[in-house]
């Protein structure tokens, strides 16, 4: 095997150009979107030192 590693600049110039720059930019896209679906759907964690939150039946004074 011969040794051809590349620069990082030869690499961004061989992903710039358009069959490379084309599948670069859809893997992105589809890793942003699987991303921010995966952190939407993660459920808050309960906090131990924080307050609970006030009961749901209590009344704001009405006037009259």
């Amino acid at each position: 095997m011969s040794d051809q590693s590349m620069s990082p600049r030869e690499l961004l110039q061989w992903a710039m150009k358009p069959p490379q720059a084309y599948v670069l930019y859809l893997l992105c896209v589809v890793l942003v979107g699987g991303l921010s679906f995966y952190v939407g759907t993660m459920k808050p964690r309960a906090h131990a030192g924080l307050a609970p939150p006030p009961p749901a039946n209590v009344n704001a004074p009405r006037s009259q």
